[in-house]
C-alpha cells in the first residue's frame, strides 16, 4: 500500500515524537504498549480499510428482506466490520476507571472520521446510560462489550443546529413514551444504529432548548423495526459511517433522567463529541503531516531535495506550530473534561471551565486541521489534487471538523453564554495565570468582546484559543516546546511573520 500512503505499514504513535510530549503533560502514565499497538494497527490494517471504504465500498441501505419486511440494514464492507470489532475497545477507558485521555489519545491516533465517528456516537449512548439511566445497564455493556452499535440523532431538518426548533413529540404510553413527527434530517449511524438518543419535546413542555427531553430508541420492538431510514446521504468524506434521514412516527422511546434536564444531558453528549472532534481534527492533520514529512525527504526540484528549500521549510515549520499548537490545546480540554465529567446539573465552576475549553478545541482545532491538510495536498503538487493518493482524502475529511457538532459560529455563540451566564472565563484567566503573556492576550480579547458582542465573537473565540494554546505549548517541558510556544505566539496571537527556524523537521 505504498503506493497510496508513504505512512502506510508504519507506526503512527512512534512517528509521533510530538504528541508523546504533550500526552506526558496532559494525561502522564498512559500505556505506552498500548498506544504503541494501536499505532501499529492504524499504520497497517487501518489506513489500508479506510482507504478501501472511502473508493470502493461505502455502507449502502438495504430497505427490505428476503420477505419483503422493513430492515433499513447498513450493509458494510466484511474487511470494515472486522475492524470495527478491532477497533470497539477504544470506548472503553472512561468507563473502566482508564480515563478520558487514553481514549481520546487513541482517538487521536485512529482520526479517520467515519470510523471514529461510529464508535464516538456508541459510547455517546453509553456515557448518558451509564450517567442518567442505570437501570439501563445491560444495554450500556452491550454497546461497550457487545457487538451493538449506538447513535445520537439531536438535529432536525427544520433547525439544524438550532436545538430549541425540534418539532419531535414525545406522548406517554404508561411506562415508556410515543415519539411523533420526528424527522432527524442528518443522523450518523441510521441503519446501522441497535440503540439511539434522540431529543424530543414532552408534551406540555415549554418551547426552546429548555423544553427538549433525552430519550433511549431502540431499533427494534418485538422484533419490527421502531423507525424508519428514508435514506443515505452521499456525502464528501467520512463515507464510513452511514448518515441518513431517520422518520419517527410512533416510534417506542424511555425517557433518559429527568425530562427537564434533558438540554443538559444533550450537551454533555456533544461535550464528548466536541472533544473527540478535536483530537479526530489533529489526528487527520498529523496524518497528512506524515505524508509531507516523508514527501520532501524523497523529492527533488531545482537540483535539491524539497526539504532543503527555505519556502519548504517555512511551510512545515507552520504545519508544526498548528498541529502543536492545536493538539496540545485539545489535550487541555481533555484534561479538564476528565476532571469534571462525573459532575451533574447544575454543576460546578470547575465544569463550565471545561465546556468552555472543549468550544475553544473544538472551533480552533477545525482552522488548524484544514489548513494543515490544504497545505499539504499543496506541497505534494499535482499528485496531492489526485483521489488514487492519500492526502487529498485527509483534505476532504477535514473538511467536516468544523461542520460536525456545531459550526464556528454555534462555537462562538455556546462560548458567549458560557462566558454570560456562567462566568466560565473567571477560571479560563484563573488558569492562564501561570502564563502572563497567555493571560494578557485572553483578557484583550474578552474586552474587545464585552464591547462588540456577538459581532466579534468568532475572533474572540480564535484568540482565546490561541491564548490557551500558548499556555498549554509553555507546559510541556520537553525540548523544542518553550520555543515552539514561542514561534506559536509569534505567528498566531502577534500576527507576526516566522523567522528562519530548524524547527520545521519534529524528526530531526
Amino acid at each position: 500500500m505504498k503506493a497510496v500512503f508513504y505512512s502506510q505499514g508504519e507506526n503512527h504513535y512512534h512517528l509521533d515524537p510530538d504528541l508523546k510530549a504533550i500526552l506526558r503533560t496532559f494525561a502522564p502514565g498512559l500505556p505506552e504498549e498500548e498506544l504503541s499497538a494501536f499505532g501499529k494497527l492504524v499504520g497497517e490494517e487501518v489506513l489500508e480499510v479506510a482507504y478501501h471504504v472511502d473508493q470502493e465500498a461505502p455502507p449502502r441501505l438495504k430497505m427490505h428482506d428476503l420477505d419483503g419486511n422493513r430492515i433499513d440494514r447498513a450493509l458494510l464492507s466484511p474487511a470494515q466490520k472486522a475492524l470495527l470489532e478491532k477497533l470497539r475497545p477504544m470506548v472503553r477507558p472512561p468507563y473502566e476507571g482508564r480515563g478520558w485521555p487514553l481514549h481520546y489519545a487513541l482517538g487521536y491516533l485512529l482520526a479517520d472520521g467515519g470510523l471514529y465517528c461510529i464508535l464516538t456516537i456508541t459510547h455517546q449512548v453509553a456515557y448518558a446510560l451509564h450517567k442518567y439511566a442505570p437501570e439501563w445497564e445491560g444495554v450500556k455493556r452491550e454497546l461497550l462489550y457487545g457487538q451493538a452499535f449506538g447513535a445520537t440523532w439531536m438535529t432536525e431538518i427544520q433547525g439544524g443546529t438550532d436545538l430549541g426548533a425540534n418539532r419531535t413529540l414525545a406522548r406517554r404510553e404508561g411506562e415508556a413514551f410515543r415519539l411523533f413527527g420526528g424527522d432527524k434530517y442528518f443522523a450518523s449511524g441510521a441503519g446501522l444504529a441497535d440503540w439511539a438518543i434522540v431529543t424530543a419535546r414532552p408534551e406540555g413542555a415549554p418551547p426552546g432548548p429548555k423544553g427538549l427531553a433525552l430519550f433511549l430508541l431502540p431499533r427494534e420492538v418485538e422484533g419490527r423495526l421502531n423507525f424508519r431510514v428514508r435514506r443515505f446521504k452521499e456525502k464528501l468524506a467520512t463515507r464510513a459511517v452511514p448518515s441518513g434521514e431517520v422518520e419517527l412516527e410512533g416510534s417506542l422511546a424511555y425517557a433518559i433522567g429527568r425530562l427537564e434536564e434533558g438540554i443538559y444531558y444533550t450537551l454533555e453528549n456533544l461535550t464528548v463529541s466536541r472533544l473527540a472532534n478535536a483530537v479526530a481534527a489533529m489526528g487527520l492533520a498529523k496524518k497528512a503531516h506524515l505524508e509531507v514529512l516523508f514527501r520532501v525527504r524523497r523529492r527533488t526540484a531545482f537540483g535539491k531535495k524539497l526539504m532543503e528549500h527555505d519556502l519548504v521549510q517555512h511551510d512545515l515549520l507552520e504545519m508544526r506550530l498548528r498541529q502543536v499548537g492545536g493538539t496540545a490545546l485539545a489535550f487541555l480540554a481533555v484534561q479538564a473534561f476528565d476532571r469534571a465529567w462525573e459532575e451533574r446539573p447544575p454543576y460546578t465552576e470547575r465544569y463550565h471551565l471545561a465546556r468552555l475549553l472543549s468550544h475553544l478545541a473544538k472551533g480552533r482545532t477545525a482552522e488548524h486541521a484544514a489548513a494543515v491538510t490544504q497545505g499539504a495536498m499543496e506541497l505534494f503538487g499535482g499528485l496531492g489534487f489526485l483521489e488514487e493518493y492519500g492526502v487529498a482524502r485527509w483534505h476532504r475529511e477535514a473538511l467536516i471538523t468544523p461542520i460536525w457538532e456545531g459550526p464556528a459560529n454555534i462555537q462562538a455563540l455556546d462560548m458567549l453564554e458560557a462566558i454570560h451566564k456562567k462566568r466560565a472565563h473567571e477560571p479560563f484567566l484563573e488558569l492562564l495565570m501561570a502564563h502572563p503573556e497567555a493571560r494578557a492576550h485572553a483578557e484583550g480579547a474578552l474586552r474587545r468582546l464585552a464591547e462588540e458582542g456577538p459581532w466579534y465573537a468568532k475572533e474572540a473565540l480564535r484568540r482565546l484559543a490561541d491564548a490557551a494554546a500558548l499556555y498549554a505549548l509553555a507546559r510541556v517541558e520537553a525540548e523544542p516546546f518553550p520555543t515552539l510556544a514561542r514561534l506559536y505566539a509569534r505567528r498566531f496571537l502577534e500576527g507576526e511573520a516566522l523567522p528562519p527556524s530548524r524547527l520545521h523537521d519534529p524528526w530531526a
